[in-house]
């Protein structure tokens, strides 16, 4: 009880749950449109995720500011890799909350002559821009994870028994997959935090790109795909050690 109370009291945690509820409503009335005879479920349904939306465009009014400060740190890092993946993914993250922000003030009538369709086409082009550079950056401590680990000899010995006990066909033609592949599992289950972190992103990318139209999919995939990536979220809030760092 007192881990959902710390959780529920950080904003991070409180818009997770939001986003949590908003694509699992996207996801229900996508499985519900061709009921007839819950058209009026589906409509409280759509009002209830319109009212998460417009409430995790409330709490993000200051994320603009934490993405700025995130850009001046990842600016220091010393590897230049994770300095370029980071810095970039945090500045187009700010220019989403820009775009985000400006679209909650049209939403409430102070700028009623804001091109919604314009700056909603920018945002998710930023969005993507920012989830393409953490999945970058994903990749780059996978491949790291697994050069240190190759170069491990207890590792090396467990690759040697595996494949000797596994001499079948596929193992003949194909030994280096057969290597590359144990050492990716054993890498990404001895690092958690990475491999969350990958799987969140990867599902995340699906909204940007059905909205720019680079991959069309259907409310029903962006809904689960944008629940799955919120509770992996809340997880790595939940839980600090599941979260990937830089």
């Amino acid at each position: 009880m007192e881990t959902f109370i710390t959780f529920t009291n950080q904003s991070q945690g409180r818009d997770r749950i939001f986003r949590a509820t908003q694509y699992a409503c996207a996801l229900l009335k996508y499985l519900l449109r061709n009921k007839a005879a819950r058209k009026e479920l589906v409509k409280k349904i759509h009002i209830l995720e319109s009212n998460m939306s417009a409430g995790r465009k409330l709490f993000r009014l200051g994320n603009t500011v934490s993405a700025i400060d995130a850009t001046k740190r990842t600016l220091h890092l010393s590897d230049p890799m994770l300095r370029f993946c980071l810095t970039v993914a945090n500045l187009n993250r700010a220019l989403y909350f820009i775009c985000d922000n400006a679209l909650w003030v049209r939403s409430i009538g102070l700028l009623p002559d804001l091109n919604k369709d314009r700056w909603s086409l920018h945002a998710s082009r930023y969005y993507f821009v920012s989830l393409v550079m953490n999945l970058t950056r994903d990749v780059y401590k996978i491949y790291n994870i697994m050069e240190r680990r190759a170069r491990d000899k207890r590792f090396q010995q467990k690759t040697n028994e595996h494949l000797n006990d596994n001499r079948d066909v596929a193992c003949v033609l194909v030994p280096k997959l057969n290597a590359f592949l144990l050492l990716l599992c054993e890498s990404l289950r001895a690092n958690p935090a990475v491999l969350l972190d990958t799987v969140k992103n990867l599902c995340d990318l699906f909204i940007p790109m059905d909205k720019l139209g680079i991959y069309r999919t259907n409310a029903g995939v962006v809904g689960f795909c944008g629940l799955m990536s919120s509770l992996l979220g809340i997880l790595s809030v939940l839980k600090p050690s599941l979260r990937i760092k830089p």
